[in-house]
């Protein structure tokens, strides 16, 4: 079976081609600067790139070119799109709509994109790439998995905020946490690694990208995690503030007499590790500024990494425990001294690193010793992988 895999933005297209038998990648790509002029990249598995700025003005564009090239005869890798057998749509929120991966239809599309009232960054653009596969591949199956979806376990004292409960009624204003897809993926990875059933670990996941967030799995179902009604709770990420106080906002609102748009802009586009440093969202920016001597870069470093520390710290607590730790997404995968720290700062728990194993960036490596009391683990995440083999699951059953 082989399953194309779609993850849109706003002004992008990512896609992955992969093949279920083995779970290999076949094809994968990226459209960018989508409406503003025009970009793509594909990857052929055999090496064979292509490259270019190409004029597309909408998703739909974006898709025509998608498929040009899986189907040509210099780049391609099928002969036809009839080969394949399904598309599958990443989305981030599903909120309580949406429990577990749905067929897609022209009904739950809409409701997909209704719900980017609590996503905007995300669900408009992932229904706005639903409708041009539509168009592009016919009545070819769709299936949407979601962010959201892993985190239904959530008991009630985890998800609901101490807001008059009506709100909760009227709106389902609640925690619903992201990046579910990447922390499912890592957790079942883990509990291989550790060659145990994960109804018998307690683990804590660490996502660390542009976005961050942090999931605390007990008998193999998440019990909570960092963000919350939207991507933008938690702790702080490239540009998104995190936790904060809601009274600070709403003073700051009134000073500068800024509208709730104001405000919402703010904290998901000028904030976090931007905001702080005043440099750049790419750690590896504000590293390198920290390292010359820069004392706002090297403040937001301080505050990622203790920030990150207290979730960890928090969830071994609602967990009375935890035996494996586990590191991903861009920063996880390749910032050995933030995973140092956070180790270093659990040593009460016995948690002991080889400082060798852990100076790997973006490979699978167990970085904890055989003495350590907390297995931990850098385990770069495979979301597509998953996502694909969701829609095969479903698919299968048609």
């Amino acid at each position: 079976m082989l399953i194309l895999v779609v993850n849109t933005g706003s002004s992008s297209l990512k896609y992955q081609l992969i093949n279920m038998e083995d779970g290999s990648v076949s094809a994968k790509g990226l459209c960018e600067r989508i409406g503003i002029g025009g970009h793509i990249k594909h990857t052929a598995s055999d090496g064979r790139v292509y490259e270019a700025d190409r004029t597309m003005t909408n998703h739909e564009q974006a898709m025509e070119a998608v498929i040009e090239l899986l189907t040509g005869k210099e780049y391609g890798v099928i002969s036809d799109p009839d080969e394949i057998d399904a598309i599958a749509h990443r989305v981030v929120q599903g909120a309580e709509v949406f429990p577990k991966p749905v067929i897609l239809d022209e009904e739950k599309i809409q409701r997909i994109y209704d719900l980017g009232e609590i996503a905007p960054l995300h669900n408009y653009a992932a229904a706005q790439g639903m409708w041009a596969c539509r168009k592009c591949f016919g009545d070819k199956p769709m299936v949407a998995v979601f962010d959201t979806s892993f985190h239904q376990t959530m008991p009630p004292k985890a998800y609901m905020y101490a807001l008059p409960y009506e709100y909760y009624e009227k709106y389902q204003v609640r925690k619903y946490g992201a990046h579910g897809t990447s922390h499912r993926f890592v957790s079942d990875r883990v509990a291989v690694l550790e060659n145990k059933d994960k109804k018998d670990l307690k683990i804590i996941t660490c996502h660390l990208g542009n976005g961050c967030s942090i999931t605390a799995i007990k008998d193999g179902k998440c019990i909570d995690t960092s963000m919350g009604f939207t991507p933008l709770d938690g702790f702080m990420m490239g540009t998104r503030s995190g936790t904060l106080d809601p009274s600070a906002l709403t003073y700051i609102a009134e000073k500068e007499n800024l509208s709730p748009a104001d405000i919402n802009n703010i904290c998901n586009k000028k904030s976090g590790m931007l905001g702080i440093s005043g440099v750049s969202n790419d750690n590896r920016d504000i590293g390198a500024a920290a390292a010359a001597g820069n004392e706002r870069a090297q403040l937001a470093t301080d505050m990622q990494r203790y920030q990150i520390l207290k979730f960890v710290g928090q969830y071994i607590a609602a967990m009375n425990g935890v035996d494996a730790i586990a590191f991903t997404g861009g920063i996880g995968e390749n910032d050995p001294e933030l995973r140092e720290y956070v180790c270093e700062n659990l040593t009460f728990l016995g948690v002991k690193i080889d400082k060798d194993l852990n100076k790997l960036r973006g490979r699978e490596v167990k970085i904890s010793t055989d003495e350590s009391g907390v297995d931990v683990f850098v385990i770069p995440t495979n979301e597509e992988l998953a996502i694909a083999r969701d829609t095969k699951e479903i698919v299968s059953k048609l």
